[in-house]
């Protein structure tokens, strides 16, 4: 699995519905003018932008492993400070931040309490946490279709139900092993529209986390029976897909 991809990529595979719920994380959190804030997991930015439209690009820092993602998003964002770093050892000191948050990638860290316990570290004391995952565990995500058309073909695939964070309370669970109070839990909504099937297809061929890794495990004739099944469970294009993300929210 790997995220070292170009961002152009990542924007057309998961930026499209990221950019939708970087507000309703943003909003959720608790973000507003006046504070110092944090992106755990940027990726190419679309939730740094929608901090920087709330609080200003000198006022936002945002961290990510992937230094494909972090040189992107220092050219998208020249006043944020950007950063290499994984979520488990973020280079800031204690009480840095009035908000830390996290969109789409507590269920990719290496450790997530570990990982939620910094973010804890850096928000000052009655800051808010905030993070966010698919829920893939009631396969009501983008990549729905392609993990049941993989489990048809293979019933030992597993997809990403089992991730953490992924199923319904388990975030909570996490922020709340982390240290974090006062914990709230919500759900965020995005929905993109594709001219064809091959838009939708296409991304998965990047190579991008573990859908994509699957795709590109496969030989081309297995491949190309995932292809089938996929858009077989589609409906005609133009079609509609429809998300669903956990989200939670703590107190420092």
């Amino acid at each position: 699995m790997t995220f070292e991809v170009a961002a152009e990529g990542y924007d057309r595979f998961m930026g499209r519905y990221s950019t939708q719920l970087a507000p309703q994380l943003a909003e959720f959190g608790g973000a507003r003018a006046g504070q110092r804030l944090l992106d755990v997991g940027c990726g190419p930015g679309a939730l740094t932008a929608e901090l920087v439209d709330r609080v200003g690009d000198g006022a936002v820092s945002a961290v990510d492993p992937s230094e494909a993602f972090v040189a992107a998003a220092s050219v998208r964002y020249p006043g944020v400070d950007v950063q290499l770093a994984a979520a488990e050892s973020l280079p800031f000191a204690d009480s840095s931040f009035d908000g830390a948050f996290a969109q789409l990638v507590v269920h990719f860290m290496a450790d997530p309490v570990v990982g939620l316990r910094e973010m804890r570290r850096v928000t000052a004391a009655g800051g808010r946490v905030a993070a966010s995952v698919w829920d893939h565990a009631g396969d009501r995500t983008p990549i729905a279709v392609f993990w049941q058309a993989a489990r048809e073909l293979d019933p030992s695939v597993h997809g990403e139900a089992e991730l953490a964070g992924a199923r319904d309370g388990h975030l909570a669970e996490l922020l709340a092993a982390a240290g974090l109070t006062s914990i709230e839990e919500t759900t965020l909504a995005a929905s993109c529209r594709f001219a064809s099937f091959d838009e939708w297809w296409e991304p998965f061929t990047f190579g991008i986390g573990p859908a994509g890794a699957h795709a590109r495990e496969l030989d081309e004739s297995a491949r190309q029976e995932l292809r089938a099944g996929c858009e077989r469970l589609l409906p005609t294009a133009p079609f509609t897909v429809d998300a669903v993300a956990w989200a939670a929210r703590g107190t420092a």
